[in-house]
């Protein structure tokens, strides 16, 4: 028989119950979703195993029954268990979804599967069979006073201390978006000194200013070469009394963002999740990762970390002056597409820069290939 547990609880449960053949995974916040099964892979495999030939993600949209069944019934290959990650799972027809009935009624011993949907038609049969077998966690947006104890301890994971007053804007401003609300706390942690709380004047500050203000505004026009454009914005938050190290810090941080996505794409990820990440339409990502090649990314750490010097060491130019500078050379750096290009994104080292920390922003890194 099936039982279930709210999202927030999945991690702790699957620490005191052995693991279930079957899970269901449906709601409408994608960040929880996500959560619960990132929770179920941790207690298939271990938090820092490796996955290896153990793991299969199927898309409903994509794959038929068939072959989920089929890979269903493998053994694991040096391990106890697989695990099959079936997402977008409500994309399965009627006539395609009856062919997990039987399996449902006798699951194989060593296979979890986890199927995922924002969600599911409850007069199917079988989703209704799949209801009544599998563990379901409930994976529906939160409550005003839950989504308070999430932020604090999503901050908390992050090693960042929030005031209440910070709290309740991100409460407000993210209209419940998790995804959202993570975004906005790895930047504060990326901006705010050890030690010291985030106060709901940073967190005003670091959402923008406005439409044309943002760092993926500034991200974007420094894709496109439009050096005009990428001046208009540093002023614009020049002018709203922005200061020059968290311009740059949330440049870099939007750099590691392009980083992080490309590499997944590189691994074989999909364009549905470098979307989630970077938060814009699908469509539109790989034409704007299309206008970041690896050398751009690697130069322009180097850079960064040059600028940074400046701006904290004293420079006899004025810090609009260094961030304008900055963005010239951004533009103009070489390893636009149509140069030579190599590294993680065309075959060789995956790894990001290692760290290295700058004044108030812990972002910034150098450039070094590190085979995994």
């Amino acid at each position: 028989m099936s039982s279930s547990v709210k999202s927030l609880e999945i991690s702790s449960v699957l620490k005191n119950r052995p693991v279930a053949p079957l899970y269901l995974v449906v709601g409408e916040e994608d960040y929880l979703r996500d959560h619960a099964v990132g929770a179920v892979t941790n207690a298939v495999f271990g938090k820092d195993a490796e996955t290896g030939f153990n793991c299969d993600l199927f898309y409903g949209d994509e794959n038929d029954a068939e072959e989920v069944l089929n890979c269903a019934m493998e053994i694991p290959v040096f391990a106890p268990r697989r695990l099959l990650i079936v997402k977008v799972a409500d994309k399965f027809s009627a006539r395609e979804g009856e062919k997990f009935l039987s399996y449902f009624a006798s699951p194989h011993e060593s296979t979890t599967i986890v199927f995922a949907a924002l969600k599911l038609d409850g007069r199917l049969k079988w989703t209704q069979a799949l209801t009544r077998q599998a563990i379901v966690v409930d994976c529906a947006p939160l409550g005003d006073a839950q989504m308070s104890g999430w932020i604090r301890q999503e901050a908390k994971s992050l090693g960042l201390n929030i005031h209440d007053e910070a709290v309740q804007l991100l409460k407000e401003s993210s209209t419940g978006m998790l995804y959202a609300v993570r975004r906005e706390l790895e930047k504060l942690s990326a901006y705010v000194p050890s030690g010291r709380s985030a106060t709901a004047e940073e967190v005003e500050a670091l959402k923008g200013a406005g439409p044309g203000a943002s760092v993926f505004d500034l991200t974007q026009a420094i894709g496109s070469r439009n050096h005009g454009r990428a001046l208009t914005i540093l002023a614009r938050n020049l002018e709203m009394g922005e200061a020059p190290l968290r311009i740059l810090g949330a440049l870099v941080w939007q750099y590691r963002r392009l980083w992080k996505v490309k590499d997944l794409l590189q691994q074989g990820g999909r364009e549905a999740e470098a979307a989630r990440i970077l938060r814009m339409d699908p469509y539109k990502v790989s034409a704007f990762l299309a206008q970041f090649s690896h050398l751009h990314v690697t130069q322009s750490f180097a850079l960064f970390l040059k600028v940074d010097s400046k701006l904290k060491g004293g420079s006899s130019g004025s810090g609009k002056r260094i961030l304008e500078e900055l963005l010239f050379e951004l533009c103009d750096r070489p390893g636009f597409p149509g140069q030579p290009d190599s590294g993680p994104f065309s075959g060789g080292a995956k790894n990001p820069p290692g760290s290295k920390r700058l004044s108030n922003v812990r972002t910034v890194k150098t450039v070094r290939n590190v085979s995994r």
